[in-house]
């Protein structure tokens, strides 16, 4: 199947993909980058988002984003921006679908607690890891490990790599994904949109969900111009928003014009920007330009005051750090009593593991406790120690 035509010059058309590691015969109704998006939606990886964290574990409340809303906030917020950029739409809602498979339990805290546990062994990169799952650990067709995605999907799910597991990829498939990291040139402007798209997206929504929990409140929020000012443009049109009563109804208001700023500024700054490079292909977005899909610099400044609010009044909240505390004590246990009892892992798992006791093993258990949701994890944590840590 083709892509439509609207395509700008610079934008990736999948009949142009440079193809998956594995050839598979087209399909006949859908593009390559669409085939994309329907494994990820289908793969186990996908579902188990449900029960990982965003901000607030997943015993905390039914409501609070997890994973999975988060990337399809993420899909929803590239999508529209991609359509006026006219870059592919497809290969877009592909990446922000898969970009966070990697993602451990317990979000960030249990991030930090698993690096920790493998520093000896290369650490541990959710990015890289999101990679791992598309790339080896899903395991769903007879032909091949992993889903077999495009180059292009595969690209822009690894946004971030250390230089040491850049050069590991590169070593393993020579020309692949690792080497940009190498040659410190861009990947293409759907991946570029993801990066952006995410930012976005998880400034928007953990606003929301601090406010939900109590943590934050719209007088804090005060301080925060992005943020700010379009509470200041609802309550001026809707006077009678400013009652306790409305109060969620004005945060929601303030939260879709900030988004629908963010979204506009983000096409006018990435237009400017493309004029002025004016690039002929993907080719040359990836080896001839700076990053070109932006905030304008005010924008991208104001981001930034709501991203340092947030980390200082949300993410260091003493109620979020006591419950990232008793997470992170959950993984470490959990990477301590596999690596000495591996056959308490799944069988595939523990097979890998018994491989040796070094690099091998570490990898197996990091595999094992990355894939797990929230819930999996405490309930895994209290059977293996007898303690229940997490609600």
């Amino acid at each position: 199947m083709t892509q439509n035509s609207d395509l700008a010059v610079y934008a990736c058309d999948p009949a142009r993909s440079r193809g998956r590691l594995f050839y598979e015969v087209p399909a006949p109704t859908r593009t390559e980058y669409q085939r994309d998006r329907d494994r990820i939606v289908h793969s186990t990886a996908f579902r188990r988002l449900v029960y990982k964290t965003q901000v607030f574990l997943n015993h905390e409340g039914d409501l609070f984003r997890t994973r999975l809303t988060h990337s399809l906030e993420v899909a929803q917020l590239g999508r529209s921006i991609a359509r006026s950029l006219r870059i592919n739409e497809d290969l877009v809602e592909a990446i922000s679908l898969a970009h966070d498979l990697g993602h451990t339990p317990f979000g960030h805290a249990g991030q930090d607690a698993l690096h920790a546990c493998t520093a000896r062994h290369g650490g541990f990169e959710h990015n890289l890891q999101s990679l791992r799952v598309v790339d080896k650990l899903e395991e769903r067709y007879p032909q091949f490990d992993g889903l077999n995605l495009t180059f292009e999907t595969r690209e822009g799910v690894l946004k971030h790599c250390s230089r040491l597991h850049a050069q590991q990829l590169e070593d393993q498939e020579p020309g692949g994904v690792g080497g940009r990291f190498l040659r410190r040139e861009q990947p293409s402007l759907e991946a570029q949109l993801c990066n952006l798209a995410d930012e976005i997206a998880y400034n928007a929504h953990d606003i929301d969900d601090g406010v939900r929990s109590g943590l934050l409140t719209l007088n804090q929020l005060r301080d925060v111009p992005l943020f700010d000012r379009y509470r200041a443009d609802a309550q001026a049109e809707y006077p009678e928003l400013a009652q306790p009563a409305l109060q969620r109804r004005l945060l929601y208001e303030a939260i879709r014009r900030m988004l629908s700023a963010q979204v506009y500024d983000v096409i006018d700054a990435t237009q400017t920007a493309l004029a002025d490079s004016h690039p002929a292909d993907v080719n040359a977005v990836r080896t001839e330009c700076p990053p070109l899909v932006r905030f304008s610099d005010a924008m991208r400044e104001r981001s930034q005051t709501l991203k340092r609010f947030l980390f200082k009044n949300l993410y260091r909240h003493p109620s979020v750090m006591e419950t990232t505390g008793r997470a992170q004590e959950i993984v470490r246990d959990l990477f301590a009593a596999y690596t000495a009892t591996p056959q308490e892992m799944k069988a595939a798992f523990a097979e890998q593991a018994s491989l040796d006791a070094g690099p091998l093993r570490a990898r197996a258990v990091a595999d094992f406790i990355a894939g797990m949701t929230d819930r999996f994890a405490a309930r895994e944590h209290e059977r293996l120690t007898g303690r229940r840590l997490l609600g």
